[in-house]
């Protein structure tokens, strides 16, 4: 509703607006009360609405691959049916809504795109993904390509399965480079998150693990809607208990996201559904705070890098962390942190491959880590 919302607001306010879902459970239409198709669809000036087309996507990004594993899973008998459920990439929908995402931006039709992302957990997942895959596409892929060039006949002799071609190759570093344009576009000046919570304490804590994470990947969090407040006016014993715990979490929202802002949606007797309820919706709920909700994110954003001297500072902003939390390690060009159960492999610049890490410190939610150039 709040990304159905801040869309409407935008174009409102006379900015040409698309709004598209990463999430396979498209709610979109429902939240305006239109049919909406696989292309950008009209429901109000300035203002489109998309549901990704998952399947003309795949059949466009993953066809040569499946095509090959398939292949595979023939040889081995695998029936054809369930050949084709295990060739499906896991996520698929998210990662081809990425994909579009990647070509309307570069279309040049929008001022604003809005993307109403799915539950946290596989957000996370979905924009660590291009970063991974890269790892493997630089470290790994190069190898095993020579060596399938070299070995395919002897292997496909020797095992009975077909070995990849060259188009599978193909296949795989275009998607690769299509997923680290999405990552540049998401991870640049012009892109920001905005975190979405109830005020309930579980959510919160989720909410701020989120905000640690985005920022590990160097996404940009530029503010947080509370959803569902109930509002204090004449409330019944019941309501007024809400009242009291929201207000608590709140308390502690604002603290957690010092520096950013966090706006309040009350809770309505009623869902807003179509763009002019939506909009009203969301004008209301960024009236509360001074901040304007679709101006330009401001900063470096969380990741930079500095060099002078023979020397180096890379800095990572790491929010509501400690120093117990962060695990750090160096492997070659890459720089491994690891904070909780994620781990990000940092590509360190080219001009830092001579230099030793001479020192590092998590401090006021940022990770420094200095260097200096080594000595020979």
């Amino acid at each position: 509703t709040v990304s159905a919302g801040t869309a409407a607001l935008a174009a409102a306010r006379g900015r040409r607006t698309l709004v598209l879902s990463t999430d396979a459970a498209h709610s979109l239409a429902d939240a305006y009360g239109v049919p909406v198709g696989p292309e950008p669809t009209a429901v109000a000036e300035h203002l489109y609405v998309q549901h990704v087309d998952a399947q003309l996507r795949f059949e466009q990004s993953w066809a040569e691959i499946q095509r090959y594993l398939l292949s595979v899973l023939d040889v081995v008998g695998v029936d054809r049916v369930a050949a084709e459920e295990l060739t499906v990439l896991p996520g698929a929908e998210e990662v081809l809504a990425l994909l579009e995402l990647r070509l309307q931006a570069r279309s040049g039709r929008w001022d604003v795109i809005v993307v109403d992302c799915a539950p946290t957990a596989e957000t996370l997942r979905l924009l660590a993904l291009p970063e991974a895959l890269g790892w493997y596409v630089q470290r790994i892929f190069p190898t095993q390509r020579r060596v399938m060039r070299t070995l395919k006949p002897v292997l496909t002799r020797a095992s009975g399965v077909p070995m990849p071609n060259e188009n599978v190759f193909d296949a795989l570093e275009r998607l690769h480079a299509e997923l680290e344009e999405v990552r540049a576009l998401l991870t640049g000046p012009r892109a920001s998150v905005r975190v979405v919570l109830t005020p309930e304490r579980v959510v919160l804590a989720e909410a701020r693990r989120s905000y640690t994470m985005l920022s590990l990947f160097g996404y940009r969090v530029d503010g947080v809607v509370a959803n569902r407040v109930f509002p204090a006016d004449g409330a019944d014993e019941w309501r007024a208990g809400w009242v009291a715990a929201q207000s608590a979490v709140l308390a502690d929202a604002e603290a957690s996201f010092e520096g950013l802002p966090v706006w309040r949606s009350r809770y309505r007797p009623a869902e807003p559904v179509g763009a002019p309820a939506l909009a009203a919706m969301v004008e209301e709920v960024y009236a509360s705070l001074p901040a304007d909700p679709l101006a330009d994110p401001e900063g470096e954003g969380p990741y930079a890098v500095e060099l002078a001297d023979g020397r180096a500072t890379l800095a990572l902003t790491l929010p509501l962390v400690e120093r117990r939390d962060v695990a750090l390690a160096r492997n070659g060009d890459e720089l491994v942190v690891t904070v909780g159960s994620y781990r990000r492999l940092l590509t360190l610049p080219t001009g830092l491959a001579r230099h030793r890490i001479a020192g590092a410190r998590v401090e006021d939610g940022q990770l420094t880590v200095r260097f200096e150039e080594t000595v020979t």
